[in-house]
Order: C-alpha cells, then structure tokens, then sequence
C-alpha cells in the first residue's frame, strides 16, 4: 500500500477522496480477505497503471476505480443479503460517490458497470471495461490470497502476474 501512496501523480487525482471521513470508514468492512479501502485501491492504483500505459482516460480509472465499492454494509448481514449486495452495490457505490465528489459520465458508468456480467450492466467505455477486469483480477488475487494452498495457482491462471509486470 505505501508504494501505491508513493506514486504522488496517482495520489494527487485521489487525495480529496483519501481525505473524505466517509470514505476512510469503508477500512473497516471485510472484504475479499482485505478490507474494502484496500481492495478499492488496489483496483484503483493498477487500473491507473494500465490507463496509463494504454493511454487510456487515467483520471477517470483512477477516480471511479477507488469509489466501486463505496458503500456501507452491515458486517451481521446475511447470507442472503451479501449474495443480493453483488447485484445492487453498483448503485449504491455510484448514488454515494455522486453525493460527495462530481462525477462525470464515465467515471458513473466505470462504478455501475464494475461488476459486469453479474449485473448485465455492459460497460460503455474501455475505461469501464478496464476496472471491470481489473477488479476481478485483484478480488480474485486478494481472495486466493487468504487461501495460501491455492495461491501459487490463482496467480498464475488469472494472470495477475501480467498485473504486476505492467506495473
């Protein structure tokens, strides 16, 4: 994380949200054997990364990648209820991010569309489709992650390892 923070380029186009009290309470949540802050800069970060390299619209990845999963959840939800939150976070990541910081078109469509195609929003920009992938790449990295006997090979078969070589 502190080489992500390292990067003052990156850390200039994000540090109003970094600031934000409301933000900084999504540290707490569990999420994907991490929590969700630092999922959502993981996703954030290496997203920017790629834009960058793909010249790529990088404000905006960088932007709606950390706010994707900007929502609050109770950590005694149900079963239910987690498996209902894969298909309704985007809106609620979108309606809350809307509400503190502008948004533009691109950068709502990158969080109502990260979680294609379990929610069949289709992304409308290459920017959307990056934090899409990138977001699976890094929940799936993050999770195998916590499985140490499986790690060796979610790495290798997801591809992470092109993740690390881009950055």
């Amino acid at each position: 994380m502190e080489k992500i923070f390292e990067d003052i380029e990156y850390f200039d186009l994000v540090k109003d949200i970094l600031a934000k009290k409301e933000f900084n309470e999504i540290d707490s949540i569990a999420h994907h054997g991490t929590t969700r802050y630092q999922h959502s800069v993981r996703v954030s970060y290496y997203a920017y990364k790629i834009a960058k390299k793909l010249r790529l619209d990088s404000v905006a990845v960088a932007r709606a990648g950390l706010l994707h999963d900007f929502f609050m959840s109770s950590p005694d939800r149900t079963k239910f209820e987690r498996m209902m939150s894969t298909f309704t976070h985007p809106k609620f990541a979108c309606r809350n991010a809307s509400s503190m910081f502008k948004l533009n078109n691109k950068e709502k469509d990158i969080i109502i569309s990260h979680m294609f195609p379990v929610n069949y929003r289709i992304p409308k920009y290459a920017e959307s489709w990056l934090v899409s992938f990138v977001d699976k790449g890094v929940a799936t990295y993050e999770f195998f992650g916590v499985c140490k006997h499986a790690y060796k090979y979610a790495v290798s078969f997801i591809g992470v390892v092109i993740f690390k070589k881009i950055i």
